[in-house]
């Protein structure tokens, strides 16, 4: 059941409405091809040779032998496939291995044959000669002076998460310089966040708590995997791709960058996409398309699935100690915390970002938060959905919940009392635009699994006889990306109209858009179609992600339809021998208002657009720089065997601040299934090394996700507190579902077991091992 909590008055026709994703039938019925899908005369298929060592130094590559493999058309290491950065800190631009392997799975050449059996054959027979260094798995370990190097040329420069701005638009903030620290070459960043005067707000502090929290590395689990295809002209001077990523120009921008090529000799082509959620901001396609540049032929790069896990970029683990300080009402008077960020063997998670979010539930005068990024001997990170929010959230929410519990004061008044709202200064010196937190944990209070928890912690399921009831509640937010963005508009000579865009759908947004478009233009849903044109003509567009899309980019088609609209009247104004002031469009007519009778049908606009008139051709530019951040508050309901630990998730309500659903159903998904990752992060996945630093959950046998009868029942509660920019009102939701949810589930253990799991993912193996803790205790 879904409820919806409508806080704007504004009618629509489409806009609102529940519409049916219009790429559904063709992805249903199988139809839709992917990258890995597309062929090309006489294409070739690469693969990896990867490091079995977690650290050590390349002597040399002998690919003679793989070379006598049948099939096989050549070999590269960093050395002879002689792209323009091969020392570059990002892995994306210095792909394969220089000297020296960083993890257990580190590309260190590629293999390209006729087929993809003749690959494999010649990877098995590339024969590297390694000399094994110490290997630094801990990332607070790794932080300490004597800490050996997780690289022999550790970068001293932080590194920004794949995807960038298009995740977050947040600013430094009152960031400071820390006094001389003694820390390895191993960290990377750090940054130092800081508000008011710590040492007041202890002073003034009459609870204070303290308490620590661990995460692992966890996978974005996209159903398609890294895929790319790259195809020289007969000429050789244009590559043309077909990625599966989450930006085009990004794409191109990214291999002009590693070929020292003219972004012009560089067509990307649009590709539907199965699933990103950040993971694809750009990793192999400089790769592919440097191979594919010497080779002169068609090459196709696609990782199976244990490659993805080994060689992709996954969330990155963190460890965070913070500390409150609240007076006896409840009011919190002090924020301290260390926040680190493991970022593998390359900079990129960003503890800056992770900083910020941990400052931007709770109000608090007195602020000092040290974060740091630290390279360690794991495969390097990325972007995952919300990143660094589910690690941020899953430390302050907890400590909530462990301040409260020291106050005696109810969960949902202490966050009532703290949580920002409009107005309120945010930690970079902004103050925070209408936002929705306060009405979600309104709305989460109202339900009724919150009113009668006494109630429901005593229904239990005859199966789960014996086993413990546990209800958590969790909140949490995203500031939301921004990015500015263009659009086009078509009138074709049918009267239907064309949307041309350069975005990525990754989450329907086709559909939102032609939503926004049938609104604006006053045509039903079916008259609108959207498009994607290559790069060599698409309308600019950033990369997809951060809650962003229908944020930045539906402003710009809403500019470009009302541009063709007007044209539109314009046109039939003539025809009609009416004002156009006097126009209106309904059902795909143009109508003199009043006199429904005197009207001309589009196809005939259109039709005079091409003869006598200019063609209708609408052109639309956005450039928000302000973000609407975006809040949810979590409810849940589980069950946990005391004997076992085994975790069973019996209900689950969703509260989230949306602005306007553009198309609730689509909406709902999301929300859906960002729970359900989150239930990941709380329960299932992550990374797990042994000592030498070798992968033990390298495939998805051994890597857990939730199954679908892990998943329970989702509750979806939309909050519409409009943007003051968003089209129609509309926020982004695809970051916030995922936020609160690892949080809601550790808080509702200890309220069934009494013990804290600190982290995650709190299997039954940790849950026992918490019991038993606590019981020797």
């Amino acid at each position: 059941m879904t409820q919806t909590v409508d806080q704007t008055a504004q009618e629509t026709n489409f806009v609102g409405k529940r519409t049916r994703r219009q790429d559904a039938p063709e992805k249903l019925t199988g139809r839709t091809r992917f990258a890995g899908d597309i062929s090309a005369p006489g294409l070739l298929h690469a693969r990896l040779v990867l490091s079995p060592y977690a650290h050590a130094t390349i002597n040399n590559i002998d690919v003679s032998e793989a070379l006598n493999v049948p099939g096989v058309v050549a070999v590269y290491t960093s050395e002879t496939l002689e792209m323009a950065n091969p020392d570059a800190t990002s892995r994306s631009q210095a792909p394969l291995a220089r000297g020296e392997a960083c993890w257990a799975g580190h590309p260190v050449a590629i293999v390209v044959a006729e087929t993809e059996a003749a690959a494999e054959d010649g990877v098995a027979l590339v024969d590297v000669d390694y000399d094994p260094l110490p290997v630094v798995l801990d990332p607070v370990e790794a932080m300490r002076p004597d800490s050996p190097l997780t690289r022999l040329h550790a970068s001293k420069e932080g590194g920004e998460i794949a995807g960038g701005g298009a995740h977050a638009a947040v600013g430094s903030g009152d960031t400071e310089e820390e006094e001389q620290e003694e820390l390895s070459a191993n960290v990377s960043g750090k940054t130092h966040m800081k508000l008011g005067d710590i040492e007041a707000g202890w002073r003034e502090a009459e609870v204070v708590i303290e308490h620590t929290v661990s995460t692992r590395p966890v996978h974005q689990s996209y159903m398609e995997s890294q895929s790319i295809l790259v195809s020289p002209s007969p000429s050789g001077h244009q590559l043309v791709v077909w990625p599966s990523a989450q930006g085009m120009l990004g794409v191109r921008s990214d291999i002009s960058e590693a070929l020292n090529l003219p972004e012009r000799q560089i067509r990307v082509e649009s590709v539907p996409i199965g699933g990103a959620f950040g993971g694809k901001f750009g990793l192999i396609e400089p790769l592919a398309a440097a191979v594919a540049y010497k080779v002169r032929k068609p090459v196709r790069l696609s990782f199976t699935r244990q490659e993805d896990l080994l060689a992709g970029n996954p969330a990155p683990q963190a460890v965070i100690t913070l500390k409150l300080g609240a007076k006896k009402d409840g009011t919190l008077v002090a924020l301290q915390g260390k926040a680190i960020f493991d970022s593998g063997a390359y900079p990129g998670a960003a503890a800056g970002l992770g900083g910020y979010l941990l400052a931007s539930i709770y109000r608090c005068p007195n602020v000092d938060l040290h974060c740091y990024e630290v390279l360690t001997n794991k495969v390097s990170v990325g972007a995952y959905r919300a990143p660094n929010a589910p690690q941020a959230t899953f430390a302050m929410e907890t400590t909530v919940n462990k301040l409260c519990e020291a106050l005696e004061m109810d969960l949902l008044a202490f966050r009532k009392h703290n949580a920002f709202k409009e107005g309120d200064p945010t930690i970079d010196r902004r103050n925070w635009p209408r936002i929705g937190l306060l009405e979600c944990i309104d709305e989460l209070e109202k339900h009724p699994l919150w009113v009668n928890r006494a109630e429901e912690k005593q229904k239990l399921p005859a199966e789960l006889k014996g086993w413990k009831v546990g209800i958590g509640i969790s909140v949490g937010g995203w500031p939301g990306g921004t990015e500015p963005s263009a659009a086009a508009c078509r009138l074709e000579s049918d009267g239907t109209l064309s949307v041309v865009l350069g975005t990525v759908d990754l989450t329907g947004s086709d559909t939102s858009m032609a939503l926004i478009a049938a609104e604006g233009l006053g045509v039903s849903l079916d008259q609108v179609n959207v498009v994607h044109d290559s790069t060599d003509t698409m309308p600019y567009s950033g990369g997809t992600g951060g809650s962003k899309t229908t944020y930045s980019m539906g402003p710009a088609v809403l500019s470009a339809v009302r541009d063709a609209r007007q044209q539109i009247l314009n046109i039939a104004s003539n025809m009609l021998e009416a004002a156009e002031a006097d126009l209106e469009i309904v059902e795909g007519k143009v109508a003199v208002r009043g006199v429904p009778n005197k009207s001309v049908d589009l196809k005939e606009v259109a039709k005079m657009s091409t003869r006598r008139f200019e063609p209708v051709y609408g052109r639309g530019r956005a450039g928000i720089t302000t973000s609407s951040p975006m809040f949810a508050a979590h409810l849940v309901k589980l069950a946990v065997d005391p004997d076992t630990g085994d975790v069973k998730v019996l209900d689950y309500v969703a509260v989230q601040d949306v602005g306007r659903a553009i198309n609730p159903a689509e909406v709902e998904g999301q929300i859906s299934g960002g729970v359900t990752q989150g239930l990941g992060w709380a329960l299932f996945e992550g990374y797990e090394y042994d000592e030498n630093g070798q992968l033990l959950t390298p495939t998805l046998m051994d890597y857990a996700l939730p199954h679908s009868f892990d998943v329970p029942q989702i509750t979806p509660i939309l909050v519409e507190i409009p943007s003051a920019l968003g089209p129609f009102g509309a926020k982004g939701v695809g970051e916030p579902p995922v936020v609160p949810v690892a949080a809601a589930v550790a808080n509702a253990l200890y309220d069934a077991l009494g013990v804290r799991v600190t982290t995650i993912p709190a299997t039954p193996e940790r849950i026992f091992n918490a019991l038993h803790e606590a019981n020797q205790a």
